[in-house]
């Protein structure tokens, strides 16, 4: 009952605090963690991990990245102007690099520092395989993912401290119960569903901009397909995980394809590399 007492409590914190509508979705988001306070910390953490590793430049692959990232970022740029929405990029400082790392794996920083793995090279393939991941990236960095999680967690542990004072004066097995109890419940019941919306959100209007910036967008389920290949398998279950399934995105992008097709011809491309 304290548990439930708190988790409502803690929910009902969110709505006294910030929420911004995302352009692409029209959804209100939580996110208290301004640009101001987020970009600079982001900037400088990337910065500092490209001094740490080794970046490949120069290279065909290397500017391959720079160059997809450009056709994506101006896509978004495209789309967010014709919504209603100029300015929006005014704070970012896009930058795309490829480390040298055998990882299968890319990410985005907030502020659009976008980082391409070489190890996932061999499973995109091809350019188009890039931009499916490209734009997905991309996309977590346009929607403010990073500044949802952020404010997230900060309210999964403002409950578990307020959760903590309202059994203070319960016997230590009960304060055991319910730090077990909050840490699980608020991780799969709120944190981990949380990401998989993230990457699925990621994964739609990433579909969208690639098909903007002339890519084709029937070619993203192709690729998690041979990410599914590669993975062969290993995976923990979906409601465990940060991320959907891989069967679930590839569902997903097969039936998103024709829409996305359909939001390019609004900006005049009518085919597809």
């Amino acid at each position: 009952m304290i548990l439930k007492r708190t988790l409502i409590w803690v929910s009902a914190a969110i709505l006294f605090v910030g929420c911004q509508t995302n352009p692409f979705t029209g959804e209100k988001n939580l996110n208290f963690v301004s640009n101001d306070q987020l970009f600079p910390a982001s900037f400088e953490q990337y910065n500092q991990f490209l001094s740490e590793n080794d970046v490949v430049t120069g290279t065909a692959e290397a500017n391959m990245i720079k160059s997809v990232g450009s056709k994506i970022e101006t896509a978004a740029e495209r789309y967010l102007n014709a919504n209603g929405y100029q300015g929006f990029l005014e704070d970012f400082r896009w930058e795309y690099n490829l480390v040298k790392d055998d990882a299968v794996n890319a990410f985005a920083m907030p502020g659009g520092k976008i980082v391409f793995y070489t190890g996932i090279l061999p499973v995109a393939e091809t350019e188009t395989g890039v931009a499916v991941v490209m734009a997905h990236e991309i996309a977590h960095a346009l929607a403010d993912h990073g500044a949802q999680r952020m404010s997230a967690a900060q309210l999964q542990q403002l409950g578990a401290v307020a959760g903590s004072i309202a059994v203070s004066g319960r016997s230590q097995e009960t304060q055991e119960i319910f730090a077990q109890a909050y840490g699980l419940g608020t991780t799969v019941g709120v944190m981990l569903p949380f990401s998989r919306k993230h990457e699925t959100e990621a994964d739609r209007i990433g579909l969208t901009l690639m098909a903007i910036a002339g890519y084709n967008p029937d070619e993203a389920a192709d690729l998690w397909r041979r990410m599914a290949a590669q993975r062969d398998g290993q995976a923990p279950p979906e409601f465990l995980s940060t991320h959907p399934s891989n069967q679930t995105r590839i569902n997903n992008l097969q039936k998103w394809a024709p829409e996305a097709r359909a939001e390019a011809k609004k900006y005049g491309v009518s085919s597809f590399q």
